[in-house]
């Protein structure tokens, strides 16, 4: 295995998370450097040569590639780690978790991210912030985890079955945010909460 070098960024990040828990299911150690976003350590000269757009994380090979964007890098670590697959081993449960990291990311994670930035104090020095925007999407999470829970009462262990996925680690990571900053999203959503304590249970939860 090369020797990877991850560019990241500590608690609460979910996306920097999302990484961790991926390698830390897939038994990979990763040489983490943080960076103080508070500071704007991502957005130095040093890092925007690694990625232009001044995002974390970002997972350096040993031969200088580098690979941005969290889904990549978690699946380029489902590649050359061992098992368990995260990612799917046919072409039908490969699609099947594509399709549910996009799901979370969609229905889930735009409410997050939008209630974040223009809703939030701790962003309202970074831009121009629409308040009534961010506060409706309170409603479109409701709506995101009504839709989700409700997915889940079928009684499966995790979002994809009885198998462990990307999926739950895309979900778990941006519901976890999502309650940090002040939304609710776990309020009455009984299936939802059974399979978030399932996902608790796991080392890597805490990775």
């Amino acid at each position: 295995m090369p020797d990877m070098r991850l560019f990241s960024a500590p608690m609460p990040a979910p996306n920097p998370r999302r990484v961790r828990m991926a390698a830390a299911e897939k038994g990979v150690q990763l040489d983490e450097v943080m960076l103080d976003l508070r500071r704007g350590e991502h957005k130095s000269p040093e890092h925007l040569a690694r990625n232009p757009l001044g995002q974390v994380p970002v997972l350096e090979l040993d031969d200088g590639t580098l690979i941005a964007e969290t889904v990549s890098i978690c699946r380029y670590l489902d590649g050359v780690g061992g098992e368990p697959t995260l990612f799917g081993r046919t072409a039908l449960e490969q699609a099947l978790v594509d399709m549910w990291i996009r799901r979370v990311e969609i229905q889930i994670g735009e409410p997050t991210k939008m209630f974040w930035r223009h809703a939030h104090p701790a962003t309202a020095s970074l831009l121009t912030q629409y308040q009534d925007y961010g506060a409706s999407n309170r409603d479109l999470l409701e709506r995101a985890m009504k839709w989700f829970d409700h997915e889940l009462s079928d009684g499966r262990a995790f979002v994809m079955g009885d198998g462990f996925t990307m999926a739950d680690i895309a979900a778990v990571t941006i519901i976890d945010f999502a309650k940090l900053i002040g939304m609710d999203p776990m309020r009455d959503r009984e299936s939802a909460s059974a399979w978030h304590a399932r996902v608790a249970e796991r080392a890597s939860y805490h990775a």
